[in-house]
Protein backbone atom coordinates (compact mmCIF):
# COMPACT_ATOMS: atom_id res chain seq x y z
CA UNK A 1 0.00 0.00 0.00
CA UNK A 2 0.60 3.98 -0.16
CA UNK A 3 1.08 5.67 2.70
CA UNK A 4 2.56 9.77 3.11
CA UNK A 5 5.86 9.27 5.90
CA UNK A 6 7.15 12.40 8.01
CA UNK A 7 10.63 12.75 7.80
CA UNK A 8 11.36 15.88 9.12
CA UNK A 9 9.93 19.36 8.62
CA UNK A 10 7.52 20.00 5.78
CA UNK A 11 9.16 16.49 4.90
CA UNK A 12 6.14 14.59 3.58
CA UNK A 13 7.09 11.44 1.26
CA UNK A 14 4.52 8.93 -0.37
CA UNK A 15 6.21 5.31 0.03
CA UNK A 16 4.80 1.74 -0.37
CA UNK A 17 4.78 -0.08 2.94
CA UNK A 18 3.20 -3.66 3.64
CA UNK A 19 -0.58 -3.29 4.54
CA UNK A 20 -0.90 -3.75 8.46
CA UNK A 21 -2.87 -6.87 9.69
CA UNK A 22 -5.83 -6.39 12.12
CA UNK A 23 -4.49 -7.54 15.31
CA UNK A 24 -6.87 -8.71 18.58
CA UNK A 25 -9.79 -6.79 19.40
CA UNK A 26 -8.69 -4.46 15.71
CA UNK A 27 -10.37 -3.83 12.17
CA UNK A 28 -8.56 -3.60 8.80
CA UNK A 29 -10.03 -0.49 6.79
CA UNK A 30 -9.86 0.34 3.32
CA UNK A 31 -9.45 4.39 3.60
CA UNK A 32 -11.65 6.76 1.14
CA UNK A 33 -11.43 10.29 2.58
CA UNK A 34 -9.15 11.68 5.30
CA UNK A 35 -9.19 14.95 6.37
CA UNK A 36 -5.88 17.63 6.53
CA UNK A 37 -6.27 18.89 10.25
CA UNK A 38 -4.59 21.97 11.84
CA UNK A 39 -3.08 19.66 13.82
CA UNK A 40 -1.86 17.78 10.95
CA UNK A 41 0.21 21.08 9.96
CA UNK A 42 1.76 21.43 13.10
CA UNK A 43 3.05 17.80 12.75
CA UNK A 44 4.40 18.28 9.20
CA UNK A 45 4.40 21.77 8.09
CA UNK A 46 5.70 22.86 11.76
CA UNK A 47 7.70 19.80 12.81
CA UNK A 48 6.14 18.79 15.76
CA UNK A 49 5.96 15.01 14.88
CA UNK A 50 7.47 11.72 15.07
CA UNK A 51 9.72 10.94 11.76
CA UNK A 52 8.48 7.96 10.50
CA UNK A 53 4.66 8.40 11.26
CA UNK A 54 2.02 8.57 9.33
CA UNK A 55 -0.13 11.21 9.99
CA UNK A 56 -3.86 11.49 9.27
CA UNK A 57 -7.15 11.03 11.44
CA UNK A 58 -10.07 12.93 10.53
CA UNK A 59 -10.69 9.63 8.23
CA UNK A 60 -14.04 7.47 6.50
CA UNK A 61 -13.95 3.95 5.32
CA UNK A 62 -15.18 0.67 4.80
CA UNK A 63 -14.33 -2.41 7.16
CA UNK A 64 -12.04 -4.88 5.00
CA UNK A 65 -10.87 -7.74 7.35
CA UNK A 66 -11.49 -7.92 11.32
CA UNK A 67 -8.84 -9.26 14.42
CA UNK A 68 -9.81 -11.64 17.05
CA UNK A 69 -12.44 -11.05 19.41
CA UNK A 70 -14.02 -8.15 17.07
CA UNK A 71 -17.92 -7.80 17.55
CA UNK A 72 -20.10 -5.09 16.76
CA UNK A 73 -17.97 -4.24 13.33
CA UNK A 74 -18.54 -6.56 10.65
CA UNK A 75 -16.80 -6.44 7.13
CA UNK A 76 -18.33 -4.20 4.84
CA UNK A 77 -19.16 -1.87 7.28
CA UNK A 78 -18.94 1.84 6.74
CA UNK A 79 -17.04 3.91 9.45
CA UNK A 80 -15.31 6.44 10.63
CA UNK A 81 -12.21 6.76 12.75
CA UNK A 82 -13.20 8.09 16.70
CA UNK A 83 -11.16 8.71 19.93
CA UNK A 84 -8.66 6.48 20.74
CA UNK A 85 -8.46 4.39 23.65
CA UNK A 86 -7.82 5.73 27.17
CA UNK A 87 -6.82 3.05 29.85
CA UNK A 88 -9.70 2.29 31.15
CA UNK A 89 -8.68 2.29 34.54
CA UNK A 90 -8.91 6.34 35.75
CA UNK A 91 -10.80 8.51 36.71
CA UNK A 92 -12.04 9.91 32.79
CA UNK A 93 -12.15 7.03 31.26
CA UNK A 94 -15.13 5.97 33.61
CA UNK A 95 -16.58 9.35 32.36
CA UNK A 96 -15.93 7.84 28.52
CA UNK A 97 -13.70 10.96 28.51
CA UNK A 98 -11.10 8.63 26.68
CA UNK A 99 -9.10 12.51 25.32
CA UNK A 100 -8.26 12.91 28.96
CA UNK A 101 -6.85 9.93 30.22
CA UNK A 102 -4.35 10.31 32.54
CA UNK A 103 -1.64 7.98 30.68
CA UNK A 104 -2.32 9.57 27.33
CA UNK A 105 1.29 10.31 25.18
CA UNK A 106 1.83 13.58 23.87
CA UNK A 107 0.48 14.24 20.53
CA UNK A 108 2.72 13.17 17.91
CA UNK A 109 5.21 11.74 20.34
CA UNK A 110 4.10 8.15 20.51
CA UNK A 111 5.18 5.50 18.35
CA UNK A 112 1.19 4.04 18.12
CA UNK A 113 -0.47 3.03 15.08
CA UNK A 114 -0.05 4.75 12.11
CA UNK A 115 -2.44 7.23 10.77
CA UNK A 116 -5.24 7.36 7.60
CA UNK A 117 -2.77 9.23 4.85
CA UNK A 118 -2.71 6.06 3.64
CA UNK A 119 -4.24 3.41 1.41
CA UNK A 120 -5.50 1.38 4.23
CA UNK A 121 -5.28 1.88 8.77
CA UNK A 122 -5.64 -0.27 11.07
CA UNK A 123 -8.05 0.61 14.19
CA UNK A 124 -9.54 -0.44 18.06
CA UNK A 125 -12.29 -1.73 17.26
CA UNK A 126 -13.50 0.62 20.09
CA UNK A 127 -12.24 3.67 18.18
CA UNK A 128 -14.66 3.42 15.37
CA UNK A 129 -18.22 4.59 14.69
CA UNK A 130 -20.54 3.19 11.86
CA UNK A 131 -21.65 5.42 9.72
CA UNK A 132 -25.59 5.74 8.90
CA UNK A 133 -26.99 4.71 5.92
CA UNK A 134 -27.48 7.32 3.22
CA UNK A 135 -24.22 9.62 4.52
CA UNK A 136 -21.49 8.67 1.73
CA UNK A 137 -18.45 8.47 2.78
CA UNK A 138 -17.21 11.58 2.00
CA UNK A 139 -19.22 13.51 3.97
CA UNK A 140 -18.77 11.47 6.80
CA UNK A 141 -15.14 12.21 6.77
CA UNK A 142 -16.04 15.73 8.40
CA UNK A 143 -17.90 13.87 11.66
CA UNK A 144 -14.06 14.65 13.38
CA UNK A 145 -13.84 17.84 13.22
CA UNK A 146 -17.53 18.55 13.40
CA UNK A 147 -17.35 16.33 16.76
CA UNK A 148 -14.43 18.64 18.02
CA UNK A 149 -16.70 21.60 17.25
CA UNK A 150 -19.70 20.31 19.32
CA UNK A 151 -17.33 19.82 22.05
CA UNK A 152 -16.20 23.57 22.45
CA UNK A 153 -19.45 24.25 22.15
CA UNK A 154 -20.99 21.64 25.31
CA UNK A 155 -17.51 23.31 27.23
CA UNK A 156 -18.87 26.65 26.57
CA UNK A 157 -22.11 26.06 28.22
CA UNK A 158 -23.67 28.46 25.86
CA UNK A 159 -27.78 28.88 25.51
CA UNK A 160 -29.87 29.74 22.63
CA UNK A 161 -30.38 33.38 23.00
CA UNK A 162 -26.80 34.21 23.96
CA UNK A 163 -24.31 36.13 22.30
CA UNK A 164 -21.27 34.31 20.83
CA UNK A 165 -17.75 35.30 19.45
CA UNK A 166 -15.86 32.42 17.04
CA UNK A 167 -12.78 34.17 16.33
CA UNK A 168 -10.83 32.13 13.21
CA UNK A 169 -12.90 30.52 10.08
CA UNK A 170 -10.94 27.75 9.29
CA UNK A 171 -12.46 24.26 9.31
CA UNK A 172 -13.03 24.30 12.64
CA UNK A 173 -14.30 27.73 12.75
CA UNK A 174 -16.82 27.03 10.33
CA UNK A 175 -18.07 24.10 12.06
CA UNK A 176 -18.16 25.65 15.25
CA UNK A 177 -20.97 27.82 13.43
CA UNK A 178 -22.63 24.74 12.56
CA UNK A 179 -22.60 23.36 15.90
CA UNK A 180 -23.71 26.36 17.60
CA UNK A 181 -26.72 26.55 15.35
CA UNK A 182 -27.84 23.08 15.81
CA UNK A 183 -27.69 23.83 19.58
CA UNK A 184 -30.11 26.59 18.93
CA UNK A 185 -27.80 29.62 18.61
CA UNK A 186 -28.25 32.21 16.34
CA UNK A 187 -26.47 35.31 17.30
CA UNK A 188 -23.18 34.44 16.03
CA UNK A 189 -20.04 36.57 15.43
CA UNK A 190 -16.94 35.48 13.17
CA UNK A 191 -13.82 37.45 13.31
CA UNK A 192 -11.67 36.27 10.39
CA UNK A 193 -9.20 38.68 8.30
CA UNK A 194 -9.17 35.74 5.24
CA UNK A 195 -11.80 37.19 2.49
CA UNK A 196 -12.18 33.64 1.73
CA UNK A 197 -12.51 32.05 4.72
CA UNK A 198 -14.81 35.27 5.29
CA UNK A 199 -17.28 33.95 2.81
CA UNK A 200 -17.38 30.80 3.90
CA UNK A 201 -18.69 32.42 7.21
CA UNK A 202 -21.48 34.23 5.92
CA UNK A 203 -22.40 31.50 3.66
CA UNK A 204 -23.32 29.54 6.93
CA UNK A 205 -25.35 32.01 8.21
CA UNK A 206 -22.71 33.98 10.48
CA UNK A 207 -22.00 37.62 11.15
CA UNK A 208 -18.91 38.40 10.18
CA UNK A 209 -16.23 41.20 11.33
CA UNK A 210 -12.79 42.17 10.48
CA UNK A 211 -10.39 41.92 13.53
CA UNK A 212 -9.07 45.00 14.01
CA UNK A 213 -12.60 46.32 14.32
CA UNK A 214 -12.74 45.35 17.75
CA UNK A 215 -12.59 47.93 20.72
CA UNK A 216 -9.60 46.79 23.15
CA UNK A 217 -9.61 47.75 26.55
CA UNK A 218 -6.32 48.87 27.81
CA UNK A 219 -4.16 46.88 30.36
CA UNK A 220 -5.14 50.25 32.84
CA UNK A 221 -8.54 49.65 32.35
CA UNK A 222 -9.14 46.20 33.50
CA UNK A 223 -12.69 46.02 34.64
CA UNK A 224 -14.07 47.61 30.94
CA UNK A 225 -16.64 45.93 29.48
CA UNK A 226 -16.96 46.74 25.54
CA UNK A 227 -20.34 47.40 23.88
CA UNK A 228 -22.26 44.69 22.93
CA UNK A 229 -20.16 42.21 24.70
CA UNK A 230 -20.36 38.45 24.38
CA UNK A 231 -21.39 35.45 26.40
CA UNK A 232 -19.10 33.27 24.84
CA UNK A 233 -15.90 33.51 22.99
CA UNK A 234 -14.62 30.25 21.14
CA UNK A 235 -11.25 30.70 20.12
CA UNK A 236 -10.44 28.74 16.84
CA UNK A 237 -7.19 30.43 15.02
CA UNK A 238 -4.83 29.23 17.53
CA UNK A 239 -3.29 32.37 17.75
CA UNK A 240 -2.15 34.13 20.87
CA UNK A 241 -3.03 37.34 19.54
CA UNK A 242 -6.47 36.69 19.40
CA UNK A 243 -6.89 34.59 21.90
CA UNK A 244 -6.18 37.17 24.06
CA UNK A 245 -8.37 39.42 21.65
CA UNK A 246 -11.20 37.81 22.18
CA UNK A 247 -10.67 37.48 26.22
CA UNK A 248 -11.70 41.27 26.28
CA UNK A 249 -14.60 41.51 23.87
CA UNK A 250 -16.26 38.73 27.32
CA UNK A 251 -19.33 40.16 29.44
CA UNK A 252 -18.51 39.58 32.90
CA UNK A 253 -19.37 36.16 33.83
CA UNK A 254 -18.03 35.58 30.35
CA UNK A 255 -16.70 32.22 29.01
CA UNK A 256 -13.47 31.59 26.57
CA UNK A 257 -13.24 28.24 25.34
CA UNK A 258 -9.64 27.58 23.58
CA UNK A 259 -10.29 25.09 20.80
CA UNK A 260 -7.46 25.89 18.13
CA UNK A 261 -3.97 24.72 19.13
CA UNK A 262 -0.62 26.97 18.06
CA UNK A 263 2.93 27.32 19.28
CA UNK A 264 2.56 30.79 20.62
CA UNK A 265 1.60 31.12 24.06
CA UNK A 266 -0.85 33.93 24.85
CA UNK A 267 -0.74 36.48 27.86
CA UNK A 268 -3.92 37.07 29.74
CA UNK A 269 -4.90 39.59 31.90
CA UNK A 270 -5.12 38.26 35.34
CA UNK A 271 -6.95 41.44 36.61
CA UNK A 272 -9.61 41.05 33.81
CA UNK A 273 -9.94 37.88 34.59
CA UNK A 274 -10.09 38.42 38.36
CA UNK A 275 -12.80 41.52 38.39
CA UNK A 276 -14.91 40.23 36.21
CA UNK A 277 -15.03 36.57 36.76
CA UNK A 278 -14.47 35.13 33.28
CA UNK A 279 -14.02 31.65 32.94
CA UNK A 280 -11.27 30.40 30.64
CA UNK A 281 -11.04 26.85 29.66
CA UNK A 282 -9.79 24.19 26.70
CA UNK A 283 -11.69 21.96 24.57
CA UNK A 284 -9.88 18.71 23.76
CA UNK A 285 -11.44 15.57 21.26
CA UNK A 286 -14.46 15.20 21.79
CA UNK A 287 -18.15 14.49 24.04
CA UNK A 288 -18.22 10.86 25.29
CA UNK A 289 -21.20 10.91 22.21
CA UNK A 290 -19.50 13.42 19.68
CA UNK A 291 -18.67 11.54 16.87
CA UNK A 292 -21.80 9.81 16.67
CA UNK A 293 -24.02 13.15 17.24
CA UNK A 294 -21.59 14.72 14.53
CA UNK A 295 -22.85 11.84 12.28
CA UNK A 296 -26.47 12.34 13.06
CA UNK A 297 -26.07 16.34 11.98
CA UNK A 298 -24.59 15.22 8.75
CA UNK A 299 -27.03 12.68 8.05
CA UNK A 300 -29.68 15.55 9.05
CA UNK A 301 -29.27 17.21 5.75
CA UNK A 302 -29.52 20.81 7.50
CA UNK A 303 -25.90 20.95 7.37
CA UNK A 304 -24.07 22.58 4.23
CA UNK A 305 -21.71 20.83 2.93
CA UNK A 306 -20.38 22.25 0.08
CA UNK A 307 -19.84 25.40 2.27
CA UNK A 308 -17.13 23.46 4.31
CA UNK A 309 -15.56 21.44 2.12
CA UNK A 310 -12.91 22.17 -0.68
CA UNK A 311 -14.69 20.98 -3.75
CA UNK A 312 -13.12 17.73 -5.04
CA UNK A 313 -10.39 15.83 -3.58
CA UNK A 314 -6.62 15.64 -3.31
CA UNK A 315 -4.42 12.34 -3.91
CA UNK A 316 -0.89 11.24 -1.57
CA UNK A 317 1.04 13.00 -4.37
CA UNK A 318 -0.37 16.00 -3.98
CA UNK A 319 -1.01 16.18 -0.12
CA UNK A 320 2.38 17.95 1.25
CA UNK A 321 1.60 20.98 -1.07
CA UNK A 322 -1.73 20.81 -0.19
CA UNK A 323 -1.00 21.23 3.77
CA UNK A 324 1.67 24.45 2.66
CA UNK A 325 -1.19 25.68 0.91
CA UNK A 326 -3.44 25.65 4.22
CA UNK A 327 -1.13 26.85 6.25
CA UNK A 328 -0.20 30.06 4.34
CA UNK A 329 -3.82 30.45 3.67
CA UNK A 330 -4.48 30.36 0.29
CA UNK A 331 -7.28 27.04 0.75
CA UNK A 332 -10.12 28.30 3.09
CA UNK A 333 -12.20 24.86 3.29
CA UNK A 334 -11.78 21.48 4.37
CA UNK A 335 -9.46 19.47 2.60
CA UNK A 336 -10.59 16.02 2.03
CA UNK A 337 -7.12 13.34 1.19
CA UNK A 338 -8.67 10.29 -1.16
CA UNK A 339 -5.59 7.99 -0.66
CA UNK A 340 -7.82 5.76 -3.85
CA UNK A 341 -7.13 8.45 -6.41
CA UNK A 342 -4.05 8.46 -8.63
CA UNK A 343 -1.84 10.98 -8.08
CA UNK A 344 -2.25 13.38 -10.19
CA UNK A 345 -3.32 16.36 -8.03
CA UNK A 346 -6.86 17.37 -7.24
CA UNK A 347 -9.85 15.70 -8.90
Amino acid sequence: MRAAVLHGPGDLRVEERTVPEAGAGEVLVQVSHCGICGSDLHLVVEGWGRRGMVPGHEWSGTVLATGPGVDGVAVGDAVVGGPAPGCGRCAPCAADRWSMCEERPQPGSSPGPDGAFADYVVADQRAVVPIPAGLDLRTAALAEPLAVALHGVTRSGVRAGQRVLVTGAGPIGTCTVVALQARGVTDIVVSEPNPARQAIARRLGAEVVEPDSFDVPTIVEPARIVEEPFDVALECSGRASVTELASTQLRRWGTLVIVGTGADMPRFDANRILLNELTITGAFEYDPDGMADALALLASGTVDVEALLEPGEVDLGSLASAMTDLAQGRIAGKVLVAPGTSDGGRS
